[in-house]
């Protein structure tokens, strides 16, 4: 972090910001004061006349509306029609800048996506549309397509691009906490062999999850909100960033805001595992069967013996699907989680999933009907390809939790290559 600049006021002005990531990042970048600025549109024009902040980055739906009330902006802002980074000069006047560019020319970099020669189709007309707009262009696409819903090309004659080859989402569909939605359906595009997010809360929005599923190259939105913050930190205070902070930044955050799953067979120690990893990390610790009571208000055995297992299972679900809109928590979840692979999205959005493995012989059983009416053996037998397929990480559990905590705790360090999480 570079210190010396401690006396600057800077911030992020939007509408709604209680999702940000930016203040982390800029908190490893530099000293100075960073605040969340949530204003009213009507509130806007009054907060750039205040003279409150030394320098401001601007998010949705801002970037175009700041505009009018700027002295200056740079060619690049002006090329693009968007600004997104201010700074105030000594006698007041605001200079405006679009470090959006580098940022989304970051993200298309790190993806390995080639836009070179083909065809691209941008969702959304907004100010993050445009920047994306020009770096596609810049690095050659063939033809970029705008969709937005009340222009000529929208959501409802999507099959007249079906030969789309690139797919950016610049709008905030499927963004936290309205998680699990999605701008278009990919089967619309047979062609398509590359898909961007600008999203980066969750990690792997619902598009990203249908492009997975696909085997199509895709990445999230959070690389950008990195690089633009690393060049908007250059110009808050002149000095150069340290060569590799992006890519630095970008990994320690993503495993340090990603959840961490446990799942495996009952009895095997989540619950007690888990909360010893939540205490050394300093993280939210949550047990699933615990929410699955504050949601239901019965627990999940009493669920199970009086709805049956279908009803249960729909009922977890539902609980899954808030536990996975957290940021950086640990969650332990039930036993039975895997059978329903429409569990794997909520899990998998933003999170590492690990499977706690231990010998049969070992497994807890009180209080669990399923574990009574069925042998371990035979539980085991029908869960272990689905344990197997959603786990990114495998970690035995022993007799000692501590031992197995430190071991778990290795293993994530080793899949986030050692970044601190």
């Amino acid at each position: 972090m570079r210190s010396g600049f401690s006396s600057l006021r800077c911030g992020l002005l939007g509408e709604h910001l209680g999702h940000s990531f930016s203040p982390r990042i800029h908190a490893s970048l530099c000293d100075y004061t960073y605040d969340l600025v949530e204003r009213a549109p009507e509130e806007v024009e009054a907060f750039l006349k205040e003279g409150g902040y030394d320098a401001f980055n601007v998010t949705i739906p801002y970037k175009k509306a700041v505009i009018p009330f700027l002295d200056r902006i740079s060619p690049e802002a002006e090329a693009i029609g968007a600004v997104n980074t201010v700074v105030r000069r000594a006698d007041g006047s605001l200079d405006g800048y679009n470090t959006d560019y580098f940022g989304f020319s970051s993200m298309l970099s790190a993806s390995k996506i080639e836009v070179r020669g083909k065809k691209a189709l941008v969702l959304g007309s907004g100010g993050a549309s445009c920047t994306v707009q020009a770096v596609l262009r810049d690095r050659g696409a063939r033809e970029v397509v705008v969709i937005g819903r009340s222009l000529e090309n929208n959501y409802q004659n999507l099959d007249r691009h079906a030969d789309t080859e690139i797919i950016v989402n610049t709008t905030p569909v499927g963004m936290y906490p309205k998680n699990g939605t999605s701008p278009v359906d990919l089967s619309v595009f047979p062609h398509c062999c590359g898909v961007l997010d600008v999203i980066y809360n969750p990690a792997r929005t619902a598009l990203i999850l249908d492009a997975e599923a696909r085997g199509i190259p895709a990445i999230g939105g959070l690389s950008m909100l990195v690089a633009q913050a690393v060049k908007s930190f250059e110009l808050f205070t002149g000095a150069r960033a340290e060569d590799g902070a992006v890519e630095e930044i970008t990994q320690r955050l993503a495993s340090q805001t990603q959840n961490i799953f446990l799942i495996g067979m009952p009895g095997c120690g989540k619950s007690t595992i888990g909360k010893l990893l939540a205490e050394t990390l300093c993280r939210p610790f949550f047990d699933a069967d615990d929410e699955f009571f504050a949601m239901h208000q019965m627990t999940p055995a009493d669920a199970i013996t009086t709805l049956g297992e279908d009803r249960f299972r729909a009922m977890e679900h539902e609980v899954l699907l808030s536990l996975g809109k957290e940021s950086g928590a640990v969650i332990a979840c039930g036993g039975g989680v895997v059978t329903r692979e429409e569990n794997y999205r909520p899990l998998h959005q933003n999170g590492v999933i690990v499977y706690l493995r231990r010998e049969l012989s070992k497994l807890v059983s009180d209080g669990r009907p399923l574990s009574q009416k069925t042998s371990p053996e035979a539980l085991y037998l029908a869960r272990k390809d689905a344990y197997e397929r959603f786990a990114d990480l495998t970690v035995d559990s022993t007799e000692l939790p501590e031992n197995t905590a430190d071991a778990m705790l290795t293993a994530i360090s080793d899949f986030y290559q050692g970044k601190e999480f």
